[in-house]
């Protein structure tokens, strides 16, 4: 039980990794709140997680709707001592197609919502605490058609690098954990909702990665245990790539 008794906030928690994530942290002994911006799918991952969750309706993109968050885990425990921000997401477009919507929406997701979420939860975080963000292998090269999303998450990794700074001495560790293609709603949806499709594009993704496969969400959820857990207590600013070698070549 690595994480026995330690509350944690996963934010983008209703459907794959940060689901996977809170199934792991659950299991693990956590008391996990999860959010989401869509109820149906958060009241289905508190009946899927089972006993040790606790889902809000949160958009991470708004301020007051995440003091209320953070309001509730204070009232409740007066400490937050694991912060995942996962929310989050993106689509593909060109350059030449890339709208100013496209732009505010994915860097308000990805940035806006990680700067808030971490910023309005520190005052809960004390010494041995562990934020981890959410980046992907994105961020690291190049995908067609991709670059916003990449360049936000660019973003999410310079986050990790300059906090640690602003915390020095706080005890509180930042570390980076960014996925390669793993099988979520999230990643097949980029290419629509045929299912022919969708098995067509992770199948092309396959090609892509040494080991030959798609990743499983609870194998990021694996990694994320170790980072939330003291197993890490000097793993600081780091960048966890789970990525099956994707970014190793």
């Amino acid at each position: 039980m690595k994480l026995a008794e330690k509350v944690v906030v996963i934010t983008g928690g209703s459907t794959g990794i940060g689901l996977a994530i809170a199934r792991r942290f659950v299991g693990e002994g956590a008391k996990v709140y999860i959010t989401g911006r869509r109820q149906a799918e958060l009241d289905a991952a508190v009946r899927t997680i089972g006993g040790g969750a606790e889902a809000a309706r949160v958009d991470s993109a708004d301020l007051a709707q995440l003091q209320a968050l953070f309001d509730h885990v204070k009232a409740q425990h007066g400490k937050l001592d694991v912060l995942v921000a996962n929310a989050g997401g993106g689509s593909l477009l060109p350059l030449g197609q890339i709208t100013e919507a496209h732009f505010d929406d994915t860097f308000a997701r990805n940035v806006k919502g990680t700067l808030f979420t971490v910023q309005t939860a520190l005052p809960l975080l004390g010494r041995g605490s562990s934020v981890i963000l959410t980046g992907s292998t994105a961020a690291s090269g190049g995908t067609e058609a991709f670059s916003v999303y990449a360049a936000s998450k660019a973003a999410v990794r310079a986050f990790a690098r300059n906090w640690i700074l602003d915390l020095k001495g706080r005890g509180i560790r930042v570390n980076t954990l960014s996925p390669g293609p793993v099988k979520t709603p999230g990643l097949v949806e980029l290419v629509g909702t045929d299912a022919d499709q969708q098995q067509g594009f992770l199948d092309h993704l396959a090609t892509l990665i040494p080991l030959g496969r798609v990743g499983d969400p609870d194998e990021i959820a694996k990694a994320a245990v170790f980072l939330a857990s003291d197993d890490a207590s000097f793993v600081n600013g780091i960048e966890l790539f789970v990525d099956g070698g994707q970014r190793q070549i």
